[in-house]
């Protein structure tokens, strides 16, 4: 029909139009006319002229288009106020920076802190016990070791008798090493491996060499020795014959080595100390010397004296330590001790000063004194040692000196007689029967530090070689041939030995007696403080219990 309209050219021509009129429309816009966000125009501005100049036949006074949006400007807008808006508020730190890259986290980066530090300046550092239980403390960076035994001392209400030490385990490696008094806790902490850990045990030996320094350095082994030279500046040479591992391979060689201030050196001609058949093996300030505690099974070691040295900077890796092997535990022992004494020198003797300086100021304030006439002048209980030690009789007015060894004896005896008095009233009144199992004598020793349960004779090696071979170093445990028995493990001139405790009866009551029968008492804590006291049939006297505190 002619009526009809085509629609398909009625869209164009208006599609034409619109556009004509957008782009005339934008461009005075663009000149003149600012947007705002929400694409409006600004008040003082009118895009329009104004409805009077417009006729009434005019089809704009009808028909009134809305202006153009620009989309692009609309988006710069709203993230220049979202940036204002955020700039305002206090900064989050990121909970998770290690999933985000630092551009987009301005906040907190992944590089920001070092690892396992707190934002208040404190380091987390983790130490565990014998037991295999850790505890989590956390410490400024300048903390030393020692200060952190004695934390760990006052947080496991332990006794603070100065031989505490934190070690460093490596267990993969199967090394370990007690820190120095002075050494940061956070930078050992820093080049350790991720399988490493800190140990906090005692350890007698540390500083038993100013004490008896014979014990560890023999003669033959001292090229050249000044007197006191512990307590100076100057050091001697030690020499020897040692077993070497070669890099890279598992035999063992025997070579003849020298240990100076400067290093570690091995001679390439028999014992010949010329310069030119010295050979540098290791260096001691770039270095540290541990403990092998599985060598003669991990590394095929011809003896159980392995030790190695391992540099600091190292990755931590097998084929970086220096493995070597000694006859016997003496030559390990001096091998050890000199490298020490000649990495740090006078600064080991201040720290086996310090706790002697402070147990002095403290005894003048709260240690009892007390004066005899076979010392002579004012004697402090805590700076008694092992010969000063005398028996006296307290049974008059005032108390004298026995000058007599028989009497001084058999005052020894009447003191053991009156124990089992006072312990079998106990018994009678704890008890059915003094043979009764459950009895108090026969569990009173479950408590003590020194008693270890039943442990294997193997065991008990490790345990005394850990907390240093010194002399005296004891614990008891149960007997693995004898059921009814126990074992005193007693260290005396880096040796170990074993004494068997053996049950004996007498009038119907159970005695405890380590020399057949000659010297009995009622329980093990009786006999251990006798001990204590009387060297008897033990080559020496019970002087450190091996202790495993719980953290």
């Amino acid at each position: 029909h002619e009526d009809d309209v085509d629609l398909e050219a009625l869209v164009n021509d208006m599609n034409s139009s619109l556009e004509s009129l957008y782009s005339s429309c934008s461009g005075q816009q663009n000149e003149s006319t600012p947007l705002l966000h929400n694409g409006q125009t600004s008040s003082h501005v009118s895009p329009e002229p104004p409805s009077s100049a417009l006729s009434a036949d005019s089809p704009q006074t009808s028909l009134r288009r809305s202006q153009p949006m620009h989309i692009l400007a609309v988006r710069r807008l709203q993230e220049e106020e979202q940036q204002l808006r955020t700039s305002s508020l206090p900064a989050i730190p990121n909970p998770f920076p290690e999933l985000c890259s630092p551009a987009s986290s301005p906040v907190l980066s992944p590089g920001s802190l070092p690892p396992e530090e707190s934002s208040s300046g404190k380091y987390i550092v983790k130490i565990f016990s014998e037991d295999g239980m850790g505890k989590v403390v956390e410490i400024p960076a300048d903390m030393t070791a020692r200060d952190l035994c004695q934390l760990l001392v006052y947080k496991s209400h332990c006794v603070d008798d100065n031989s505490w030490a934190l070690v460093e385990h490596h267990p993969l490696l199967g090394l370990e090493r007690c820190l120095e008094d002075h050494e940061l806790v956070v930078q050992v902490q820093a080049s350790m491996n991720s399988d490493s850990r800190f140990l906090f045990r005692k350890n007698y030996a540390k500083y038993e060499f100013f004490r008896n320094p014979l014990t560890f350095f023999p003669e033959h082994m001292v090229a050249w020795c000044q007197e006191n030279f512990l307590a100076t500046s100057s050091c001697p040479e030690i020499q020897g014959h040692l077993y070497m591992k070669d890099v890279g391979r598992k035999s063992w060689k025997k070579v003849y080595m020298f240990l100076r201030r400067s290093g570690l050196y091995c001679s390439t001609k028999g014992t010949s100390k010329e310069p030119r058949h010295l050979q540098l093996l290791a260096d001691l300030e770039d270095s540290n010397i541990f403990m092998v505690i599985t060598g003669k099974k991990q590394h095929g070691a011809p003896t159980e004296y392995e030790f190695c040295i391992k540099p600091n900077k190292g990755r931590g890796e097998m084929k970086e330590l220096r493995m070597l092997c000694a006859e016997d535990e003496q030559s390990r022992t001096c091998w050890m001790t000199a490298f020490r004494l000649f990495k740090y020198g006078i600064v080991l003797y201040q720290n086996y000063k310090i706790p002697q300086q402070r147990k002095t100021l403290l005894s003048h304030f709260s240690t009892p004194v007390v004066k005899s006439p076979f010392w002579g002048k004012k004697k402090s209980f805590i700076d008694v040692s092992e010969n000063s030690l005398v028996a006296m009789d307290f049974s008059g007015r005032i108390g004298r000196v026995i000058e007599n060894p028989v009497e001084a004896q058999s005052a020894a005896m009447e003191e053991g007689l009156a124990w089992r008095k006072r312990s079998q009233r106990m018994t009678i009144l704890g008890s059915h029967s003094p043979l009764h199992h459950s009895s108090l004598n026969s569990v009173i020793h479950i408590t003590q530090l020194w008693f270890h349960g039943r442990i294997t004779r193997e065991e008990s090696h490790r345990i005394i070689q850990q907390q240093g071979q010194v002399d005296g170093l004891f614990l008891l445990r149960v007997s693995q041939s004898n059921p009814k028995a126990f074992v005193l493990t007693l260290c005396h001139h880096q040796k170990i030995k074993h004494f068997q405790i053996l049950p004996c009866e007498e009038d119907g009551q159970i005695f405890f007696s380590l020399d057949d029968g000659a010297t009995k008492f009622t329980d093990l804590i009786q006999l251990v403080e006798f001990y204590q006291l009387n060297r008897g049939v033990l080559p020496c006297k019970l002087k450190h219990p091996c202790t495993v505190v719980a953290l």
